[in-house]
């Protein structure tokens, strides 16, 4: 699906703007922050939060914020962990990682922290 589409799915106004915000978080195989964003799109930081507060709360895109304090984003497509690197601060999707399964609860993220493999070497 395209981000025109999966907006019309949604009931969202289809922008410009919004559909190549969507399409960066397409094309990504990670989660990807404002800072690595705002390289390929020219947009300002309130029209992309403003954007990405709609994408969440039609569940489009799942977000959550890494220890340096940065909210990272990815489309919604299965729910998976994510590591992330207390030295170099990478965020990685693992999604070898089985299910968490809790009586009662519904969990939404699961994020592990500790040394990536390359900052182990």
């Amino acid at each position: 699906m395209n981000a025109k589409e999966i907006m019309n799915e949604h009931n969202l106004k289809v922008t410009n703007p919004r559909a190549s915000l969507l399409e960066v978080f397409l094309q990504s195989d990670r989660p990807l922050c404002y800072d690595e964003v705002k390289i390929d799109l020219k947009m300002d930081k309130t029209t992309f939060y403003r954007n990405m507060t709609t994408f969440e709360e039609v569940g489009v895109i799942n977000g959550f914020e890494s220890d340096d304090k940065k909210r990272y984003y990815e489309v919604s497509k299965t729910k998976h962990a994510h590591f992330i690197c207390k030295k170099c601060h990478s965020v990685e999707c693992l999604n070898e990682v089985g299910t968490l399964n809790l009586i009662g609860y519904q969990v939404d993220n699961f994020i592990l922290h500790g040394t990536c493999k390359s900052c182990n070497q």
